[in-house]
């Protein structure tokens, strides 16, 4: 034991010798002021309440107002508890401004590279183009292939995503970066087939053997972690807030395992964890790379309140740093990504998308979560419990169904599509076989989802907006086989 700690603080302060003597060679100014920082970043983090390490936050840029990203850096480095941070990208403004940090930083490559990265020739590229150049000083600890793949439905893309992991892990390999940089993906709840109770969790079948299985075998292999978004806000109604809130409640019982689940995000998390027990790989760690609360929506929106995103964020963080875990995984904690970092005011969709932020542009809190280190206690604050606003009375409609305008282009519409389906809706029926699938264009497929949407959110005519490319009708637009939901029909919730 004690031989172990001598090997690791004398690596430790050889690391910091060989850092000395880059930035003496690279000419860098202040560099005690840097490498303090970078220290501070390694050692003294995790001393403030002990679980800083479990938490990060998703920083998006789809905004016009953000400010630079070495403010950002040095505005998580010393007022906040956040030390892990995750990218859509692999902005190379951002991992400079990141480094000597010491904060953990999460790459992502976009959806439509991943079936160039099968040539292994710009797999090493990309490395030596988008990593090589920041790490050490960087610190870079995953790349992530593509986000929600298996949820985009596209088949170039789900056929080629193991083979670009393969590609990038033997691109590091070559760099010899394999040991501190590992690759993964991250998937939407729209993964499983089956999610209720949580002990039936499932994957689609077709996908759970064809490349969900390849891809654990690759996490396992190279000891990458499985990485979901699950969101309780787009699962949830008037009926369940309490439970996705983590609100007294009188829970829902699994029969077949007897355990009571008393908020909505456990029962996410067990239900894929019950997937991937049922394909053998329940040893493969989960990561929560994205989960969030809006905290402004629609006006009559219910639970969507600057009130209720700091009671969901804030309790989520008591309860993934706890070491309670869930039904089916106890005495752990999570890994957890809270989305968003900063509200994004150029995102598409209905208003919340743009008010997942905990922070606003000019990076004063949206809310408080106890996130910042002049308000941070020895425990997370408590949240007073909000008075539920009762939904107002709405006169009965009949039915009715949200359609594309006709001066809605395809561009927008493919952007409508990839949002619901992403969100882990039903979108089976419109896919290669589906009820739906003919006429095979992007103006019918988007027709069946945002319908599916509109259905499953409530009916409100906000839920059918769609940036003012959706428009209601009450002409039923089912054909043949394929049936349009109503009131709630037809919209797989998750």
């Amino acid at each position: 034991m004690a031989k172990n700690a001598v090997a690791v603080l004398a690596f430790f302060f050889t690391a910091i010798q060989l850092l000395l003597a880059w930035l003496h060679i690279r000419g860098a100014v202040a560099s005690y002021e840097y490498l303090g920082a970078f220290v501070k970043g390694l050692t003294n983090r995790t001393s403030v309440l002990g679980v800083e390490a479990t938490i990060g936050v998703n920083y998006g840029t789809v905004a016009n107002d953000l400010p630079p990203p070495s403010q950002v850096a040095h505005f998580l480095l010393e007022s906040t508890l956040i030390n892990r941070v995750r990218l859509f990208d692999a902005n190379s403004e951002i991992l400079k401004a990141f480094a000597f940090t010491g904060i953990a930083l999460t790459v992502t490559i976009p959806n439509e590279q991943i079936p160039s990265l099968t040539k292994l020739s710009f797999a090493q590229q990309w490395v030596k183009t988008n990593i090589v150049p920041f790490v050490p000083a960087t610190n870079v600890v995953r790349i992530l292939v593509g986000n929600e793949v298996i949820s985009t439905t596209n088949r170039l893309y789900m056929g080629s995503l193991v083979p670009a992991m393969q590609n990038l892990h033997t691109a590091l390999v070559g760099e010899s970066l394999d040991f501190r940089i590992k690759v993964s993906t991250p998937h939407s709840l729209g993964i499983l087939s089956t999610s209720s109770p949580p002990s039936s969790g499932k994957f689609r079948q077709g996908y759970d053997t064809h490349v969900l299985k390849p891809l654990l075998s690759f996490l396992r292999a190279t000891g990458s972690p499985f990485l979901i978004n699950p969101y309780p806000f787009f699962g949830c109604s008037a009926a369940t807030l309490d439970y996705a809130l983590f609100r007294p409640n009188s829970g829902v019982f699994d029969e077949m395992t007897q355990k009571t689940y008393t908020n909505m995000l456990d029962g996410q998390l067990d239900a894929i964890f019950s997937a991937l027990k049922l394909l053998g790989f329940s040893d493969v760690d989960i990561v929560i790379a994205e989960t969030g609360w809006p905290s402004k929506g629609e006006p009559g929106q219910v639970g969507v309140d600057a009130e209720s995103a700091a009671e969901y964020n804030g309790k989520l963080m008591q309860h993934v740093t706890s070491g309670v875990g869930t039904p089916l995984m106890p005495n752990r904690t999570f890994e957890t990504y809270i989305f968003a970092l900063f509200n994004e005011d150029l995102k598409p969709g209905p208003t919340c998308e743009r008010n997942f932020g905990l922070f606003q542009p000019d990076m004063t809190p949206v809310y408080n979560i106890g996130i910042l280190r002049r308000t941070a206690k020895s425990t997370f604050p408590t949240y007073p419990t909000p008075t539920p606003v009762s939904p107002a009375p709405k006169p009965s409609k009949g039915n009715q169904w949200c359609l594309p305008k006709s001066g809605a282009s395809d561009e927008d519409l493919q952007m409508n599509l990839d949002y619901v389906c992403g969100l882990g809706l039903d979108c089976k029926p419109i896919q290669v076989g589906g009820a739906c699938f003919l006429p095979d264009t992007v103006r019918a497929h988007a027709a069946y989802a945002m319908n599916a949407y509109y259905q499953s959110t409530g009916r409100n005519d906000y839920d059918c907006d769609f940036k003012q490319t959706g428009t209601i009708t009450t002409t039923n637009p089912s054909y043949g086989r394929c049936t349009y939901g109503s009131k709630g029909a037809g919209a797989k919730k998750l």
